[in-house]
């Protein structure tokens, strides 16, 4: 359900807007105002999703008010100036209804805000699930792959790396798993202490490390990885604080 304000300094208008509202099963009309000002208070109290506000208002236009707002709602913009549509879009705007606009015009741009709505609703859940997998307080995480869900132990794993949306686990034992997940998801939920992220494309945990030279961390005699080169200072800053050169 999207929480949905309505402001419009036309009487007749906003009950038009609220009365189309009310025709859409997942819009909830909060409230509404026939000018902006009053509408910025009730903006500080209430988290709203969704605002359908005219451009042009006596004292504070559509335009202004959304250019003023620090967090802002999804917006929908109502006028019969089609001139507006140009600045309502660099606002990033959901849709511009132009006046008189139809319940067909109204609930298509409804639908738009509600499919956005709820694409970053399920990024936001993806990503909390992601953090989640990976708890720091545990021995192991789990890893989904292969029509299965696998237990693995952290310190079994020598690296990470990335292949676009996936990533690949290559494991102390010479096998490698390969899940959809971001690197840089791992890379905030591994332990800081133990994995570094030492190229764009990896990271590495830091008590595996069998040797280094140049650009190369090498996890044993044949096994390396790059390091890149806006990640050299932070590695050699580890490797000087941790160990003593001979």
């Amino acid at each position: 359900m999207l929480k949905c304000i309505a402001i419009d300094d036309e009487p007749l208008a906003l009950r038009q807007i609220a009365a189309y509202i009310a025709k859409v099963p997942y819009l909830e009309l909060v409230a509404r105002f026939n000018n902006a000002l009053e509408a910025q208070q009730r903006l500080a109290e209430e988290k709203i999703d969704l605002i359908f506000v005219d451009v042009n208002m006596p004292d504070l236009n559509g335009v202004d008010f959304v250019r003023g707002l620090v967090e802002r709602p999804m917006i929908i913009f109502t006028t019969a100036y089609s001139e507006y549509a140009v600045e309502g879009f660099k606002l990033d705007a959901v849709d511009y209804l132009l006046k008189p606009f139809s319940f067909a015009d109204f609930s298509r741009a409804a639908a738009k805000a509600n499919s956005l709505y709820e694409l970053r609703h399920n990024q936001r859940s993806a990503q909390e699930s992601e953090t989640e997998a990976l708890p720091r307080d545990r021995e192991y995480l789990t890893v989904k792959a292969d029509y299965k869900v696998s237990l693995v132990r952290i310190a079994d794993i020598l690296y990470i790396e990335s292949e676009g949306e996936y990533v690949r686990l290559h494991l102390a034992n010479g096998t490698a798993i390969t899940t959809l997940f971001r690197l840089k998801n791992m890379e905030t939920a591994l332990p800081s202490d133990s994995f570094m992220r030492v190229h764009r494309s990896y990271i590495v945990n830091l008590r595996a490390i069998h040797s280094y030279i140049k650009g190369r961390i090498y996890l044993n005699d044949a096994e390396y990885v790059p390091i890149g080169e806006n990640y050299k200072e932070a590695f050699q800053n580890y490797i000087r604080q941790n160990f003593r050169n001979l």
